[in-house]
């Protein structure tokens, strides 16, 4: 079993097609270890280990068959809890919706149950995606594989601890602000926010419309590559969805940066950044500076209006996307009410946790009348100003290199105490998502409480490539080894029961 864990997914893939593991031995092999690990680390909030027995069936089948030939078919995947699947809860981690079946399935995950993916289970995140922990949720915070004292960041936490402690082979999650970045350099994982717009947001429960994008979580590039590959589509039925021919993105795994010219946002290398985060970055650049890439520093500028122009853009969205739980059509509603409006208040009060809240309260009052031009008009127009100064730094490098966090992983409770300080946690993602670009965080090393650290890299739109082909040649060259997890530790427990929903 332990063996078929350590696999990637691509290599479990190519296992599977010459029938050397059965799709079901492999799906038995995750469920093994979440019942081992899950009493710890609490990544997931719905599984149905008899579902996820009859897809792996199935899917052998068509393998069999010579139906599904993809490079990940049969492989186990998880998906992040604000993902509809048709038959499983969609909960987004949050009280209001805790009975909420969705009967339909988003087209990121049909797209994965199209080629082949057996789906393990819904993973936990902060609620409603608000939140760089993953503490926020209504279903209990998960805690960091490498050390359970610690967070595994947010919101896509879950999805990432579940990759890092091998309890799926890879994982979707979404990103609004840096919710797969974060928690991917947290984790010691490998993730991809794509462009806006080349993954459908169909099925995708909203935080932030306009900055929301879905993407994987794998062990390492080429995983992360594959799925992009598959989740990538045009899609009729998402008004922002994209067009586009050029998603064969594991044609940009080649171990070669010859010529690519990669700059350095001096804003990121000063003031808050950790000591030795910023030594692994730049001990990472320097390796692909060895491999033939040109490396300079550059000044960005605007890095400092990025979290507040983010948090009246997001919040005002969110106050939009979230007035439709009002506790009558779906989702939690109260026992004891006097009246329409009390209910509406009572079950919003009530379902909703303090940070959502929090969002929702700042969202209503910069769209709210004399405030709007004030803040969200303005917020606007820097966000227009972001995407001008990354257009300007893109005329001359084809990859942006920096921190995915300013710092490792904090201990669980810290970030909560100040969410200010949470929110400033997000300083070196934000930006990606206002300028609608891609962006990926690798693994460049541990710090001396043996924490990983994530590398960014940051691409032009419709520009993956550049930081698959980037990532992909650093992690080639890299020159350590990632240790066993410290959570391992625990194999010799007996399994537990999962908890069902």
């Amino acid at each position: 079993m332990k063996d078929i864990l350590e696999l990637t997914a691509l290599e479990l893939g190519r296992r599977i097609k010459k029938r050397e593991i059965g799709v079901e031995e492999a799906a038995k092999a995750a469920l093994s270890q979440m019942r081992i690990l899950e009493p710890v680390l609490n990544c997931y909030v719905t599984v149905d280990e008899k579902m996820v027995l009859d897809q792996a069936g199935k899917v052998q089948k068509r393998i069999d068959e010579g139906e599904l030939t993809g490079p990940l078919a049969g492989v186990p995947a998880a998906i992040k809890d604000n993902l509809c699947m048709e038959g499983l809860p969609a909960t987004c981690s949050s009280k209001i919706l805790q009975n909420f079946v969705p009967t339909y399935t988003a087209e990121a995950v049909k797209r994965l149950l199209d080629e082949g993916a057996v789906i393990l289970g819904k993973t936990n995140m902060d609620e409603f995606a608000m939140g760089s922990t993953t503490e926020t949720s209504a279903f209990g915070e998960t805690k960091n594989p490498w050390n359970p004292e610690h967070v595994p960041g947010g919101s896509s936490g879950g999805s990432c601890a579940a990759v890092a402690a091998n309890e799926c082979f890879y994982a979707l999650g979404s990103d609004t602000g840096g919710s797969i970045r974060q928690p991917s350099s947290f984790c010691g994982v490998t993730g991809i926010k794509p462009t806006y717009g080349t993954v459908s947001r169909y099925g995708l429960i909203a935080y932030g419309s306009s900055l929301d994008q879905i993407g994987p979580i794998g062990k390492n590039v080429e995983d992360c590559a594959a799925a992009l590959e598959v989740i990538s589509s045009h899609d009729k039925k998402d008004s922002t969805s994209i067009p586009r021919k050029d998603c064969d993105f594991t044609s940009a795994l080649v171990d070669d940066v010859r010529g690519m010219r990669i700059g350095i946002p001096r804003d990121y290398m000063g003031d808050g950044l950790d000591v030795q985060v910023k030594d692994a970055v730049l001990k990472a650049a320097r390796v692909l500076e060895k491999k033939g890439a040109v490396v300079e520093e550059f000044d960005l500028s605007l890095v400092e209006y990025a979290i507040p122009a983010y948090y009246v853009i997001a919040s005002a969205e969110a106050s939009s996307n979230l007035s439709r739980f009002d506790g009558v059509k779906y989702g939690y509603r109260t026992g004891e009410y006097e009246g329409l409006h009390n209910m509406y208040k009572k079950s919003r009060s009530e379902g909703f946790g303090p940070e959502v809240k929090r969002r929702i309260m700042l969202g209503s009052f910069v769209l709210s009348s004399g405030y709007y031009d004030a803040y969200y008009l303005k917020a606007l127009k820097t966000k227009a100003l972001i995407k001008k100064a990354f257009d300007r730094a893109f005329e001359q490098y084809d990859v942006i290199l920096g921190p995915a966090a300013p710092s490792t992983a904090p201990k669980l409770g810290e970030s909560l105490s100040d969410p200010l300080k949470m929110y400033l946690g997000d300083i070196y993602t934000i930006s990606v998502n206002l300028a609608g670009l891609p962006g990926m965080s690798v693994p460049c090393g541990l710090d001396s409480s043996g924490l990983p650290v994530g590398l960014q890299l940051i691409g032009d739109c419709f520009k993956e490539k550049n930081i698959i082909r980037a990532g992909y040649a650093y992690e080639r060259s890299r020159d350590y080894e990632m240790p066993e997890l410290a959570i391992q530790a625990a194999e010799g427990t007996p399994e537990q029961e999962v908890r069902y929903e």
